[in-house]
């Protein structure tokens, strides 16, 4: 037996909630399918810096822009650059002035599940499958074996989406890069001398086709990104369970680099790795009546412009905005919304690229010393 929603949004990620949230405010209720059990399940990554241009404007058009303006990390937009010996060669601090202020993730995503009401998002809700049913209509599956039909179908609902397949046979691709996050907590008292080498903001170390990316948390943490060229297997070759033989493998590849810099590995507390994944710059789809994507869903990139969660919600928000326009006409409202996102998920897609391409290639650090110091620090 199912159940039928108007508007069904798989995945309550940034881009989902922001959609759920903009909907609101204009009138018009959906129901929201997560996977995990609770928002309390796990931590929600790292710190994001939030843009002016898409970002911003879509918590505006959520209405909780100000909201936002309370959770903001003061200090966070200051930047260091330094190479592999520790030699710092680009140094902003934040003056308050910048266009991209940092907020801790799990925070963003709290202020908008607090902006919506007890029941919207399904919790423990893993979408299996989802089928079209005609005229519009849609049916998804979950992994509880529960079914819900909708008369329109979001899917907002990350890298693998199941409901991608819809509309697309497109599926992510492997880049080069493995990232290797680690986390050094309580970095003041308990990590002094890595504590003092990020800064307060975001941190960039790169050399030799690899680099170290970090940012200061908003609860003292370091959280850190060793970013690799490797096969797509490296991963599975190395023992991520055995914390020391992990640090061992990763820091091989840092071979030479000043021994505070290989700090930020060699004291960590956590050690997981991420493989990079994207869909082709450009993907697009023919419009299919009764569903779309948002998000990583429709334009999964690399994080190396920063564009990713700005992207998916700025995606929420134009979806919603193009429903609330059209009122009992979805098809007008979706084609309208995919019209603006193909070409600026292609613009997002191919500026994330080409970071890859400029940070990791022989001279990523040269490039990047230029990038910053020839335009105004905003990572």
């Amino acid at each position: 037996m199912s159940t039928h929603y108007p508007i069904a949004i798989i995945g309550a990620g940034l881009g989902g909630l922001t959609a759920a949230r903009v909907l609101r405010v204009g009138g018009v209720e959906a129901a929201v399918f997560e996977s995990e059990a609770s928002r309390e399940v796990r931590t929600q990554g790292g710190m994001l810096d939030i843009h002016e241009e898409n970002g911003q404007r879509a918590l505006r058009a959520a209405g909780l822009y100000d909201d936002f303006r309370g959770i903001v990390h003061e200090g966070g937009q200051a930047m260091r650059l330094v190479g592999p010996d520790g030699t710092v060669h680009v140094s902003h601090e934040d003056d308050g002035a910048g266009g991209r202020p940092e907020v801790d993730r799990g925070d963003l995503r709290d202020l908008l599940l607090d902006s919506l009401p007890d029941g919207t998002v399904h919790w423990g809700r893993k979408a299996t499958g989802a089928r079209a049913l005609g005229d519009g209509r849609h049916e998804v599956t979950f992994a509880d074996d529960s079914v819900v039909t909708t008369d329109l179908l979001v899917g907002a609902d990350g890298a693998w989406s199941r409901v991608r397949p819809l509309v697309s046979d497109a599926r992510p691709a492997y880049t080069g890069i493995c990232l290797v996050e680690t986390d050094l907590f309580e970095a003041d008292s308990r990590h002094p001398r890595s504590a003092a080498l990020v800064g307060g903001g975001f941190f960039i170390c790169l050399g030799h086709e690899r680099g170290l990316l970090a940012h200061r948390e908003s609860d003292g943490s370091l959280h850190v990104y060793a970013a690799l060229k490797a096969d797509e297997g490296w991963p599975d070759t190395v023992d991520f369970g055995d914390r020391a033989a992990a640090k061992a493998a990763v820091l091989a590849h840092f071979e030479g680099w000043d021994e505070g810099l290989r700090g930020l590995v060699a004291d960590a507390e956590t050690i997981t790795p991420r493989r990079v994944n994207a869909l082709p710059v450009g993907h697009r789809w023919d419009r299919v009546p009764g569903v779309t994507l948002l998000g990583d869903a429709a334009h999964l990139m690399s994080p190396f412009a920063g564009e990713g969660a700005n992207a998916a919600m700025f995606d929420g928000a134009e979806l919603a905005l193009a429903i609330t326009a059209h009122p009992g006409d979805t098809e007008a409202a979706l084609s309208a919304y995919e019209m603006a996102l193909f070409p600026r998920g292609e613009t997002s897609a191919a500026e994330s690229a080409d970071s890859l391409r400029d940070m990791f290639g022989e001279r990523g650090l040269e490039t990047m010393i230029d990038f910053f110091t020839a335009r105004p620090v905003e990572h």
